[in-house]
């Protein structure tokens, strides 16, 4: 019995050795705090393809996934808390949430992801690399002018209407982007200013009757509430672009052009790594995506059917996916 007794005891001391063993290894690996500024399709495949990329390399880190829920007040409480959590480093998704990180940390490495203008937002002091900055990222500039081009290339619009957020640094950067684009090509611009999302369908109202089309960019408050705008417009027959193809299912857009999101996370998931691996945030500097399987086109024939638009056959050719007959149609 006495035998048995120390072979059970011998066995506890074993079991309870490897398990503090293990939670030992868990709280050696990186501790990474991960702002997001809202939940949407866009915001959350950035978070998924960050997630996947370090695990497709093999790095083993912790998360510490917070969401402001488009509180900027809530982003700078986040902040604080990874401050007091003493994380290894941060990832701020969105602009609000990247500067609410970039205010708080200096110490240690903050990396930026689907940032319009990370200059412009106070973000980086430079482009150039080599710098002394410890924040670093992917920036999802878009190629406002070339899309605003194909708006008018498809509906013939004399007059463009935009909602933006005012206190979006990157939504007020494509704003103006925006109506540079039309103003080169002779077309008019309504922008329509908002607060919050609450506000966007009001927004899109005021200025319905007075566009021939509408034009979304990649601004996070107003893509939150992108089925808003396309209520307003699908009723008043006036045809939707948006630069986010991610939040367009089950809406009646015309045209969607812009990023996968899917490969901003794996780019801010190679940052992460490269930063794991010991290298410093001023030598990777501010990664743009340049090429075009980057980007993704979309387009509704349904929705164009409806309006009386045809769509040359040289953009379907190109085109990632197609509306047609109620189906979605990857290609």
């Amino acid at each position: 019995m006495k035998r048995v007794g120390i072979l059970l005891l011998l066995s506890f001391v074993l079991v309870a050795s490897l398990s503090a063993a293990g939670v030992q290894e868990a709280k050696s690996e990186p501790l990474v705090g991960v702002s997001k500024f809202l939940a949407h399709p866009a915001l959350d495949a950035v978070e998924t393809g960050m997630q996947d990329y370090l695990k497709s390399v093999g790095k083993k880190v912790r998360f510490d996934f917070q969401n402001a829920n488009a509180d900027v007040s809530a982003s700078a409480q986040i902040a604080q808390k990874f401050k007091a959590d003493r994380v290894d480093m941060v990832v701020g998704i969105a602009t609000p949430t990247a500067q609410a990180l970039v205010n708080v940390f200096g110490d240690i490495p903050v990396i930026f992801s689907a940032i319009t203008d990370p200059l412009g937002a106070g973000l980086v002091t430079t482009y150039t690399t080599p710098n002394s900055d410890n924040v670093t990222g992917v920036s999802d500039m878009n190629p406002v002018a070339a899309q605003i081009e194909l708006l008018v290339r498809l509906t013939g619009a004399k007059t463009i209407g935009n909602i933006y957020a005012s206190g979006e640094a990157n939504g007020v950067t494509l704003m103006e982007q925006a109506k540079a684009a039309a103003q080169k090509l002779g077309v008019a611009f309504v922008p329509a200013a908002v607060a919050n999302t609450s506000e966007v369908m009001q927004a899109t109202q005021a200025i319905i009757g007075r566009v021939d089309a509408i034009y979304i960019a990649t601004d996070n408050t107003v893509i939150s509430a992108l089925p808003s705008v396309d209520d307003v417009a699908s009723k008043a027959g006036v045809p939707l672009m948006t630069a986010d193809p991610s939040n367009v299912d089950g809406l009646d857009f015309l045209v969607a052009w812009g990023f996968d999101y899917y490969k901003i996370g794996l780019a801010t998931g190679e940052i992460v790594a490269q930063l794991l691996d010991g290298k410093k945030p001023g030598e990777i500097g501010t990664k743009f995506l340049t090429d075009p399987e980057d980007f993704e086109l979309w387009f509704n024939l349904d929705v164009a059917k409806k309006l009386g638009i045809s769509i040359p056959a040289d953009l379907l050719e190109t085109a990632a996916v197609v509306y047609q007959n109620g189906q979605k149609i990857v290609k």
